[in-house]
């Protein structure tokens, strides 16, 4: 039975916030998917972002600008994941929050190594999840 009501508690939670769960679990899996995949072929990667960045400023950056965005990217998920947790479990949004905002840094500092290169496709494609990420922010903010 007390099972019973736990679940009824979490399925309202869930019915009091399905934009910003879903939102959270669209970036989570973004980024945290993105994090994994630089942790589990780093050489790949870096011999990959080197090549995209050959002819622009960030050329001599570009392991120390990646270990960032690595960083930014598992930080966030860490964040959104407690944040989740924490409005099925709370109702409260902070955490959360905090995830959202990073996500959406990580998109502004891709954005600019995007616009750098003048990959213009690249950046054009950042502006979706972008707008996920603010709108995330925005509700959470509520």
């Amino acid at each position: 039975m007390v099972h019973l009501v736990k679940l009824i508690i979490i399925m309202n939670v869930l019915l009091d916030h399905p934009a910003e769960i879903l939102i959270l679990l669209f970036l989570i899996v973004t980024f945290l998917q993105s994090g994994f995949d630089k942790l589990a072929d780093w050489n790949g990667n870096l011999s990959f972002i080197k090549t995209h960045f050959k002819n622009s400023p960030l050329k001599n950056s570009v392991p120390l600008l990646l270990g960032i965005v690595l960083l930014i990217e598992i930080a966030a998920s860490i964040f959104m994941i407690i944040g989740v947790y924490q409005i099925v479990t709370h109702g409260t949004k902070e955490m959360a929050l905090y995830g959202a905002e990073l996500s959406a840094l990580t998109l502004i500092l891709l954005l600019i190594g995007q616009r750098l290169a003048k990959d213009y496709a690249g950046a054009m494609t950042l502006a979706v999840y972008f707008i996920t990420a603010i709108f995330g922010v925005y509700l959470l903010s509520l």
